[in-house]
């Protein structure tokens, strides 16, 4: 029986950190638990934002330029997806549990 890492990038990750690189969220989907702080980092040299795709959500970054982070406290557990305003086609989500 041998271990694949294939469909493993899909899968939930845990942890507290999400980098913008290459015009893309990574991880796509983190997992967190209530009263987790993540914290977002622009590594692209382009701007990007952090933006709830439900109107109202919690999430509203401001362009963050490169090296420039963001970040937001957890406290509900939900799913949390977002987006980048300036690129659309960049989502991701966060996963909240208890």
């Amino acid at each position: 029986m041998s271990t694949s890492s294939a469909g493993a990038a899909a899968a939930p990750v845990t942890g507290n950190a999400v980098a913008i690189k290459n015009f893309a969220f990574s991880p796509t989907t983190l997992k967190v638990r209530a009263g987790t702080t993540v914290t977002w980092t622009n590594q692209d040299t382009d701007a990007h934002t952090v933006t709830s795709a439900a109107s109202g959500g919690p999430l509203h970054s401001a362009a963050l330029a490169t090296h420039a982070t963001y970040s937001y406290t957890f406290t509900k557990p939900g799913t949390y997806a977002y987006l980048c305003t300036i690129h659309p086609f960049m989502t991701a989500t966060v996963e909240v549990t208890r």
